[in-house]
């Protein structure tokens, strides 16, 4: 790929407008197929280069288009641009050609020739078998706008995400990056840009919901002499991907919305906090600050303004507990990161003892909207105490998962059925874990509940971060409060008793249900314990840990009483709560189960009915994979 160019240092509002107004030209082919080419590029060629399609192959893709290019002479004339994630993860490596606007799946290096052969060269020829297909037989889609993975979508955070290279800041800027800085040190005072985040609505994207305007006025109000912002990207809830992929697709746009914040509170000084595990977000970061440094949009009189503003980056060790503010504020001064009790709550006392207000990725990237656009303008999406949109990150039984970005208020049945394209493999829909490890399973009774802080806490979840995980009729939901209890017990600091004796006892309890040993009134306890960890646990982490515990107790405690009274596991999935068997009237004696037990429990002459010896069957599962035409073995 190209070398990053040297980007000339803005030294005032003026000089910025004018460099934006020669770097949109450069871009407008993406939004309108009419668009002139500029400086002789006639077509663009967008690979997403996310972390999933990295993994999937996308460097090799890229410079598999290096090549082709080359071979043909077109590498002057043709832009093959790096983008960050796109969030229709599963199919990746995605690819856009502009300006005929048409959207490749999966694509691998050695198709690249064709698409250079037939779209690049071809006229605009779309390669027809790398288009998406919504299921087999269905017509191919050629742009990604008509897909219903993303029609139902609200891009704001994410819009420029899969459609800008996040390595270079003059992308960013002729997508109006920098714009709403450049207007809150030009045209506002403090006091009206704080207004105008309080008219937005916007609440705190992190798990909590507080409102950022509260917030910012609480750490502005403080005394001090010095003042720090902070970005928490510690993100470490499983299958959550919100904040890395915006950092990785539209690093600068957390960068402004950092300087606007930092501004409005009185901070000359930040910090990123972004776990260590994110290699190409901390690398992306990097490169956005470098850039925003030499452009004067970043560091000592910024845009001729006279007023300084630097940010650092703090790898964090991957400790899930820092994702609480007072931990990742010890963690950021280099003791070990244990929350705190508040008060004192940081925006009073917090880095170093001074005023600090941290919000998380996604919050700091609506920000730059928020001004630019208007507080009002942010709250007509939402509804009237949840503004705005948010960024979901779709995991589990799901036939499309990725990231998605929908308005505050939209169903959960939208969000399963519409964008995440229903259940896989023509499975029943039984439950939805949002929040992750701390929030809670909805029911299928729950699937028309509107998606927004306070209809989640009243049906007894959270928000969260926005990771979301489907869960079909084959999920014992015993065993998944199990899961997610594994998880916060191995990640509890162990600073506090509720948290650290509290969630072994639960843990203990729940693996001796899922392994056949409960006993009579275990039910009750685990109701008694989690109340009082919630009432009782030093920080959010183990005040929410038994969220999946009760949540599933709420809405699923007959699996929890056919489990231990019954001594089954209704979805089938406990191991030590099932035998295998074989029926004789679907055996057709083939003996492929007989050749695939690594115990030799199964007995049985060829052609005639088999059977399973129980006392040595270990439960491996083997017979049932290899018996699918006949489907003679199922589990009791």
């Amino acid at each position: 790929m190209k070398k990053s160019p040297v980007f000339p240092r803005m030294e005032n509002f003026d000089q910025l407008a004018e460099f934006r107004k020669q770097a949109k030209p450069k871009i407008a082919i993406r939004h309108q197929a009419e668009a002139e080419p500029y400086g002789g590029v006639k077509q663009h060629i967008m690979v997403c280069c996310g972390t999933g399609c990295t993994a999937s192959g996308a460097k090799f893709l890229v410079e598999a288009f290096e090549r082709e290019l080359e071979r043909f002479g077109l590498d002057k004339s043709v832009d093959l641009v790096i983008t960050g994630c796109h969030g229709f993860c599963e199919m990746g490596p995605l690819v856009i050609v502009y300006p005929q606007d048409i959207f490749y799946v999966r694509v691998q290096p050695e198709d690249a020739a064709e698409i250079v052969e037939k779209t690049i060269r071809g006229g605009g020829q779309p390669v027809d078998r790398l288009l998406y297909r919504g299921h087999e037989g269905a017509e191919p889609t050629v742009r990604y706008r008509d897909i219903d993975f993303y029609a139902k979508q609200n891009r704001l955070t994410l819009r420029n995400c899969g459609h800008i290279n996040p390595e270079n800041i003059e992308e960013y800027i002729a997508e109006d990056g920098y714009a709403a800085l450049a207007k809150a040190l030009k045209e506002h005072d403090t006091i009206s840009l704080l207004a105008e985040v309080k008219e937005s609505g916007l609440r705190g994207r992190g798990g909590g919901g507080f409102p950022t305007g509260v917030k910012w006025e609480l750490c502005r109000r403080a005394d001090g002499d010095k003042k720090y912002v902070v970005c928490n990207a510690d993100e470490g809830d499983p299958g959550a991907f919100m904040d890395r992929s915006i950092l990785e697709g539209d690093p600068h746009r957390v960068l402004e919305g950092m300087c606007i914040g930092a501004y409005v509170i009185g901070a000359d000084e930040g910090y990123i906090y972004v776990r260590a595990e994110y290699p190409l977000a901390v690398h992306r970061l990097r490169v956005a600050i470098e850039q925003a440094t030499q452009m004067g949009l970043l560091g000592d009189n910024i845009l001729g303004s006279g007023w300084n503003f630097h940010l650092k980056i703090k790898e964090g060790a991957g400790a899930f507990v820092c994702g609480e503010e007072t931990a990742l504020l010890h963690s950021i001064e280099g003791e070990r990161g244990m929350p705190t009790a508040r008060p004192p709550f940081p925006a009073i006392s917090g880095l170093w003892k001074k005023p600090t207000n941290n919000n998380n990725v996604e919050t700091w990237a609506n920000i730059p909207a928020i001004i630019l656009q208007g507080g009002k303008w942010f709250a007509q999406f939402g509804t009237e105490k949840s503004k705005g949109t948010k960024v979901f990150a779709l995991t589990g039984k799901l036939r499309h998962t990725g990231l998605a970005e929908i308005p505050m208020g939209m169903t959960m049945r939208e969000i399963i059925f519409d964008i995440g394209g229903g259940i896989l493999n023509g499975k029943k829909f039984k439950a939805v874990q949002i929040g992750g490890p701390s929030g809670g399973c909805l029911p299928t009774s729950m699937i028309d509940r509107p998606v927004d802080y306070d209809s989640l806490i009243e049906a007894g979840a959270m928000m969260g971060s926005g990771g979301l995980v489907v869960v079909d009729e084959d999920t014992c939901m015993v065993d998944l409060a199990r899961f997610f209890l594994t998880f916060t017990r191995s990640e509890s600091c162990g600073k506090c008793t509720p948290c650290r004796e509290g969630t072994t006892r639960m843990l203990e309890i729940l693996e001796n249900i899922t392994q056949g040993k409960g006993k009579r009134g275990d039910i009750e306890l685990l109701e008694e314990l989690a109340r009082n960890i919630k009432a009782s646990a030093l920080c959010g982490l183990g005040q929410t840990c038994p969220n999946p515990i009760l949540s599933t107790l709420q809405y699923f405690r007959h699996e929890y009483e056919a489990h231990i009274y019954d001594r089954t596991c209704p979805a089938k999935q406990c191991t030590d709560l099932l035998n295998y068997w074989i029926d004789p009237e679907k055996c057709i004696g083939c003996g492929a189960c007989k050749k695939v037990c690594p115990v030799e429990a199964i007995e049985g002459e060829k052609k005639l009915p088999h059977v399973i010896d129980t006392a040595k069957c270990i439960k491996c599962g083997s017979c049932i994979d290899v018996c699918r035409k006949a489907k003679a073995v199922t589990k009791r």
